[in-house]
């Protein structure tokens, strides 16, 4: 089944591929075929899985291969390559949202909600493309489109988590460990939010919150690098 849309989207790739049914497949949202059971479609989450584990694998090999340093850095790198927030802006760049097929619940979704079907779909397409053309092709596609953004990731720190990153800029600047306190718990014991605040000393930097503590302490350290970026080290009022 060959799809003229897809057609420019191969030669944007110089990918072209034997079985464009199952690139077309890697667009595909469950939600879709919910609304439409009688198209006998299949949705990408096959090829998601599949695609998951060739990324990972291409991207492990490629950091071993060039780079002595310890597991931790290079699973840290890892992570920061292949998490949600990279493979959606990935998605962005190759423009391919205008190729999903979605419910029209999941086309109004929220910006997360979004940022998770572009990341799914990118690791789909990896999958497609290492059933319809190979190995090789697939760590084309990602040594081009994921890898090549390491230098920046590098560069930056962002491959550090908010927490870590913060803990680090705080002992540079103020000569201190940011500790983290609760401020907050609310809801029954099955469905908790705790709200945390992360201080320097006794200043409050940052609050966040979550259904976990550890995923609190990680907002509110992102708030925090915010407080830093933006006030010129000034702390928010507690």
């Amino acid at each position: 089944m060959n799809n003229p849309s897809l057609q420019e989207f191969q030669d944007r790739l110089d990918i072209h591929f034997e079985n464009v049914g199952i690139l077309e497949r890697a667009f595909i949202h469950r939600s879709y075929l919910n609304e439409h059971p009688k198209l006998g479609l299949e949705h990408n989450e096959r090829l998601e899985f599949l695609g998951d584990a060739v990324l990972e694998l291409v991207v492990t090999d490629y950091l071993y291969r060039n780079y002595p340093n310890p597991e931790g850095d290079l699973t840290n790198w890892r992570s920061a390559l292949v998490k949600t927030e990279s493979l959606a802006s990935v998605a962005e760049k190759l423009e391919i949202s205008q190729y999903f097929k979605l419910s029209r619940g999941e086309a109004k979704g929220n910006a997360r909600s979004h940022a998770l079907i572009s990341a799914n779909a990118v690791e789909a397409i990896i999958g497609a493309t290492y059933m319809d053309q190979g190995y090789d092709t697939a760590a084309r596609f990602i040594a081009d489109h994921i890898i090549s953004r390491l230098p920046e990731i590098l560069a930056t720190g962002t491959w550090m988590d908010p927490k870590s990153k913060f803990q680090e800029t705080a002992q540079e600047q103020f000569g201190l460990t940011p500790n983290y306190r609760v401020i907050e718990e609310a809801g029954p014991d099955h469905d908790k939010i705790f709200s945390i605040g992360v201080f320097v000393g006794d200043k409050l930097f940052g609050k966040g919150s979550g259904s976990s503590k550890q995923s609190a302490q990680q907002e509110a350290a992102a708030a925090a690098l915010e407080t830093l970026a933006k006030s010129d080290k000034k702390p928010v009022d507690a």
